[in-house]
């Protein structure tokens, strides 16, 4: 039997039950990525993504022109995904979209989409957190850890340690205090004269050089807490001073600066996520978001884990950068539990994780 809608939860709609395996339709556009994913009954139908490459003239993410690229990219992606799915709009039970944190103008373009659809088709409206969907990612595909499990979550704008309890209930215990690891993996790599997004080119040279040819210090903080701004800064000024002394010193140990660099990120995100694990007895770890896709730190949290005993998941490569599946999964469990949101709903660029 369909579940009846909690009082009070919707706005402006109509409907009065819900089916018990939804058909939701999550739209993701929180920075330069135009998500649009169909989930029915838990399993992912569909998942398109559309990138944006006006930003790498610039050297990074421009809001303004990110927004008017959601514009233009929002409806195609939509008609895309559910086609993919083989499914019209008519067939649709929610509608999710991303609600924060991310950049205000992009998250605005989503936002009013979803909620015009929502409302046009008068199907109840779901607002989810983008650092949930992250760690919510690992339940798209198997193998699914079991709650509760420790994840790191490393993007171009977030780092941190949390607990995540159930798919509703998640504690952050640790967070950086300045930069992100995306934000120091994208900025050294910039020092280096990598072209953007630099971080995966840095990945892809650091795979040719020696980690113990330069040192570069790691970040310590007390807890469970990041710091990479320290590194940015002893780079720039190690830099400086080399290529005062040899010009062509960036060219001639490219590789090795690459891996010695992605070394100390890595050693700063495992120092803590070694501490998180020990003190939270949780064997059992997770690694989410774009910067999970670095191979330098996959392959160091897999040696890890032999040494420590623990058991890690990694989500597939297209769910870990932005995408609108992990929107989607997270709207899924949303939906069961009866987190609705309502046509009052706003973006929230710094939306917490609760």
């Amino acid at each position: 039997m369909p579940r009846p809608l909690p009082a009070g939860t919707i706005h402006y709609q109509t409907f009065i039950a819900l089916p018990e395996h939804p058909i939701i339709l999550a739209i993701e556009s929180s920075c330069d990525d135009t998500g649009a994913a169909v989930l029915a009954g838990g399993q992912l139908l569909s998942n398109v993504v559309a990138t944006q490459k006006v930003h790498e003239q610039y050297g990074g993410v421009v809001p303004e022109l990110a927004s008017r690229a959601h514009q233009q990219h929002m409806l195609p992606v939509v008609t895309a995904a559910l086609k993919q799915a083989g499914l019209t709009k008519a067939d649709l039970d929610a509608v999710a979209v991303t609600q924060g944190p991310g950049l205000l103008g992009s998250l605005l373009v989503g936002g009013m989409f979803a909620k015009t659809l929502a409302l046009a088709l008068d199907k109840p409206l779901l607002a989810v957190n983008h650092m949930r969907a992250h760690i919510l990612a690992h339940f798209i595909r198997d193998p699914k850890p079991a709650f509760p499990f420790l994840c790191l979550t490393v993007s171009g704008g977030h780092t941190q340690l949390v607990v995540v309890k159930s798919a509703m209930e998640m504690d952050v215990i640790g967070q950086t205090i300045d930069d992100a690891a995306g934000e120091a993996f994208d900025k050294t790599a910039k020092l280096l004269g990598l072209p953007y997004p630099g971080g995966p080119h840095l990945d892809k040279l650091a795979r040719q050089g020696n980690p113990e040819r330069f040192t570069f210090p790691v970040g310590a903080m007390p807890g469970y807490d990041f710091s990479f701004s320290g590194l940015k800064t002893a780079v720039l000024y190690f830099l400086k001073k080399e290529t005062a002394a040899n010009p062509d010193f960036v060219p001639e140990n490219l590789a090795d600066l690459c891996a010695s660099i992605q070394h100390t990120i890595v050693a700063t995100l495992l120092r803590q996520l070694r501490r998180a694990a020990a003190d939270t007895g949780l064997t059992q770890v997770a690694l989410a978001g774009g910067v999970a896709a670095n191979s330098g730190l996959r392959t160091a949290l897999e040696a890890e884990a032999a040494a420590q005993g623990w058991q890690v998941f990694i989500p597939e490569f297209q769910f870990c950068t932005d995408n609108a599946a992990m929107v989607a999964m997270t709207a899924h469990f949303q939906y069961e539990a009866g987190d609705f949101a309502t046509q009052l709903t706003s973006p929230d660029p710094r939306l917490k994780l609760k």
